[in-house]
């Protein structure tokens, strides 16, 4: 028996896992034929109408869990995702490699759909240097320098990223950066958005610390660490 099923969106949000769910429907059944009025990235609106798929009534429910678990999820990411990177403008909005195991890619691609940027894949792909390695190395040129090492001995080239918590450490990096070649590439301003009792931040510091860099290195902030996934029900 064939039949025609519809997706609907029961939300306002930015749609998104639109290509991921072709790719779903056309494992499942090669001839199951799929119809988009969006795109990935499109808003839509509560009520709204926006694709369908027509074929085998059998093959359609054996794809559509599959297919609405991960629009869910993937238009949920990029909802809040798209709110937070307009507000956010100039600035962008990274997100972190902390996703549910096993959905990596698809987070991070729908933080993409929604106008975000991605950071590093894993720990494989760009040096970060953290508080503890920083500790251990015995002060932040000593860890720039063990990193430029190593990467010069291996013969390796990838970014690298450091932890500041302090103005006192952005002028120790920049004053290393001044005199001695380094693959630096960013400086992380690591709690410097303060939380106030009424709800509201303070910048102060990181506004200082902004400056201080002058554009001579990338800067990030990180803020909020966790993932906040909206309810798009479609």
């Amino acid at each position: 028996m064939e039949v025609e099923a519809h997706f609907l969106a029961k939300e306002n949000g930015v749609v998104a896992g639109i290509a991921l769910a072709e790719m779903i429907f056309s494992e499942v059944d090669p001839s199951l034929k799929v119809e988009w009025s969006k795109k990935d990235g499109d808003n839509v609106s509560k009520g709204l109408q926006f694709g369908k798929v027509h074929g085998r009534a059998h093959n359609i429910v054996v794809a559509e869990r599959v297919v609405l678990n991960f629009m869910q999820r993937m238009s949920g990411i990029a909802t809040l995702t798209k709110a937070m990177a307009d507000a956010a403008k100039p600035a962008c909005i990274l997100e972190t490699r902390k996703t549910a195991p096993g959905l990596r890619l698809v987070d991070k691609w729908a933080v993409l759909i929604g106008g975000g940027k991605n950071h590093r894949m894993g720990l494989f792909d760009m040096v970060m240097i953290k508080d503890n390695h920083i500790s251990v190395a015995g002060g932040v040129a000593n860890s720039l320098k063990s990193v430029d090492q190593y990467l010069e001995q291996n013969n390796l080239q990838m970014g690298v990223e450091i932890e500041t918590r302090t103005l006192e450490e952005i002028a120790e990096v920049l004053n290393y950066a001044s005199f001695t070649k380094t693959s630096l590439t960013r400086i992380m301003l690591d709690n410097m958005v303060v939380p106030l009792p009424d709800g509201d931040v303070d910048v102060t510091m990181l506004e200082a610390a902004v400056r201080l860099v002058a554009g001579r290195f990338d800067t990030e902030a990180g803020v909020i660490e966790i993932w906040l996934v909206a309810n798009l029900n479609i």
